[in-house]
C-alpha cells in the first residue's frame, strides 16, 4: 500500500504538470502531503501594481495553490467553492513568499482550510481561508 505522503506528493506533480499558472508564478513545491502543503515563490517586478506594490492576486492566487495542493493530497478530487483573504502586509518584488496550507476540518465532502502567507523574514503578510467540495472521485496517477 502506499504512503499517504507518497500519494500527495504524485498527486500534486501531477496537478503542477498542467498548471501553467502556478509554474509562471513560479511556485515551488517545498513540503506536501495529505491536507497540508508548503510553497514557495519570489514576486517578480511584473507582478507589482499601480503603487509600485505588488497585485493582491500574487499571494491570493499562491495560497488558492497551497489550498488546491493540500485537499487534493488525500487523493480525492477537492475544488475550491469559497475562498477569502486579508492582506496584512504589503508585498514588494523580490519578496520570498511562503504559503503554509493546514486542513482544520475535512468531511466526506467538504474540506477547510487556512493558509499563512509570509515573506522571507516570517512575517505574516497574509491570511487565506478556503473551503472546497470534495467530489469523491479519485486521481488516476496510473
Amino acid at each position: 500500500m502506499q504512503h499517504p505522503d507518497d500519494l500527495a506528493a504524485r498527486v500534486v506533480a501531477r496537478m503542477m504538470e498542467g498548471d501553467a499558472f502556478s509554474q509562471w508564478l513560479g511556485i515551488e513545491v517545498v513540503r506536501t502531503g495529505p491536507g497540508h502543503c508548503e510553497l514557495r515563490m519570489t514576486v517578480r517586478p511584473e507582478m507589482d501594481n499601480g503603487f509600485h506594490i505588488t497585485h493582491g492576486g500574487i499571494a491570493y492566487s499562491l495560497a488558492d495553490s497551497a489550498l488546491a495542493f493540500a485537499s487534493n493530497g488525500h487523493g480525492t478530487h477537492a475544488v475550491s467553492i469559497e475562498t477569502s483573504i486579508s492582506h496584512v502586509k504589503p508585498v514588494k518584488a523580490g519578496d520570498m513568499l511562503t504559503a503554509k496550507a493546514e486542513e482544520a476540518s475535512r468531511s466526506n465532502r467538504i474540506g477547510i482550510y487556512q493558509v499563512r502567507v509570509t515573506n522571507q523574514e516570517g512575517i505574516v503578510v497574509a491570511l487565506f481561508k478556503g473551503t472546497v467540495f470534495r467530489t469523491g472521485k479519485d486521481w488516476e496517477l496510473g
